[in-house]
């Protein structure tokens, strides 16, 4: 029976894509935990969150870990939480998808480190409505390489790192005169100038729009059911409408732009 090699190859670079996702998701939750408490991520040993128990190097396998010790710790037999297998997987699935659609090129590789710091941002915001410069900084540097990998095109990239920023900035200046803070938070401003920077100025207004559909639907919808409060952490929303748009950008205004040449015609 003849299989296709392209087939063959493609699930060889999925799994080594997997396996690095997971890898890196490994580290992501070092930062999600300890960023927050300022707590070092270079010089201190992986521990137990609960005994504070020095892991060893057998106790970090990402995902593998977790599994063969039944999600509790070797030492203390305390619950390890589900975050850890959580971030590590979807780190991993998510870089599957992103090499599934662009293939091995400079764009996957960036993109798939701007998932990680979505990833590990939205965590943090969602815990502490916060965003901590450092993963808009790491998104700018993406952003950086970007352009330069691609200057001919140098124009969309330097107008979208000012296209949606620029609008969430005067919204906050307006909304500022009405109660303190404003409506935007600094660090949801310097996501998206950031990201304008990776993704050029259509993906960045791609992603804006998909962020604030999905924040509107889904916190309306747990401010019904949960009763929650109308604050809003909005980093986790615009990180999905930014992976949405490295995803499915391109289509969706390719097809917005044919829906309007329709509707010009009749």
């Amino acid at each position: 029976m003849n299989i296709d090699i392209d087939i063959i190859e493609k699930i060889m670079f999925s799994v080594v894509f997997f396996l690095y996702g997971i890898v890196i998701g490994s580290f992501l939750n070092v930062l999600i935990l300890r960023t927050p408490i300022k707590e070092s991520i270079t010089f201190k040993r992986s521990h137990c969150m609960s005994c504070g128990h020095t892991l060893a190097w057998y106790d970090l396998f990402p995902l593998f870990s977790y599994l063969f010790l039944g999600g509790k710790c070797r030492y203390c037999k305390e619950h390890i939480s589900w975050q850890y297998p959580l971030v590590e997987g979807l780190n991993g699935i998510l870089y599957v998808i992103l090499f599934l659609v662009h293939g091995i090129s400079i764009e996957t590789i960036l993109y798939c480190l701007c998932t990680s710091a979505l990833i590990s941002l939205s965590v943090i915001d969602a815990r502490t409505r916060e965003i901590p410069i450092g993963f808009n900084i790491f998104i700018l540097l993406l952003g950086l390489i970007r352009l330069l990998t691609d200057l001919s095109h140098w124009s969309q990239y330097v107008i979208g790192f000012f296209a949606v920023s620029g609008f969430l900035l005067l919204i906050g200046i307006i909304t500022s005169f009405f109660y303190e803070g404003g409506a935007m938070g600094g660090g949801d401003m310097k996501l998206m100038a950031a990201a304008g920077l990776l993704l050029g100025w259509k993906l960045n207004i791609v992603a804006f729009l998909i962020g604030c559909i999905l924040g509107s639907v889904i916190h309306l919808t747990i401010m019904a059911i949960k009763k929650a409060d109308r604050t809003l952490s909005f980093g986790p929303y615009l990180s999905a409408g930014i992976y949405i748009a490295m995803i499915w950008g391109e289509q969706l205004v390719s097809w917005y732009l044919s829906m309007w040449a329709f509707e010009s015609l009749h």
